[in-house]
């Protein structure tokens, strides 16, 4: 079998910690039924929903409550974002989610090399968002 490495390719990423994270997201306002603000589905990556499991159940990847997390779209069909993941832009506009110890292990600043690669500013517990 024959052995292959990447091409030294220069990607975009966002860490995301809960709906709205990512830049190109876009949410837009909106009142609820009871007349609360609710912000709406990111363009990149939505609200997680799946009416056959419950919103307080734990997710086997992370063990975090599912209504905290998000759902992107990729060429291979829909992917859970788990708080944390990182958004990564592939070469062909594409988002996808990458788990932390892979981005860590596959990626690295571009530029300073002393850079951290967590962003910092966030915390470990996202917030909840009331739905309708």
């Amino acid at each position: 079998m024959a052995s292959y490495h990447r091409k030294p390719v220069v990607i975009e990423a966002t860490r995301w910690f809960r709906n709205g994270d990512h830049p190109e997201d876009d949410r837009e306002a909106f009142q609820t039924k009871r007349g609360e603000p609710f912000l709406g589905d990111g363009k990149v990556v939505r609200y997680y929903r799946n009416p056959d499991i419950p919103s307080c159940s734990q997710c086997a990847t992370c063990r975090h409550e599912m209504d905290i997390h998000g759902w992107i779209e990729t060429f291979e069909g829909g992917h859970i974002v788990c708080p944390g993941d990182w958004i990564i832009t592939g070469i062909m506009g594409e988002h996808y989610p990458c788990k932390p110890h892979v981005f860590e292990a596959t990626y690295e600043p571009e530029g300073d090399p002393d850079a951290e690669i967590d962003e910092a500013g966030k915390d470990d517990a996202p917030e909840r968002t009331a739905r309708d």
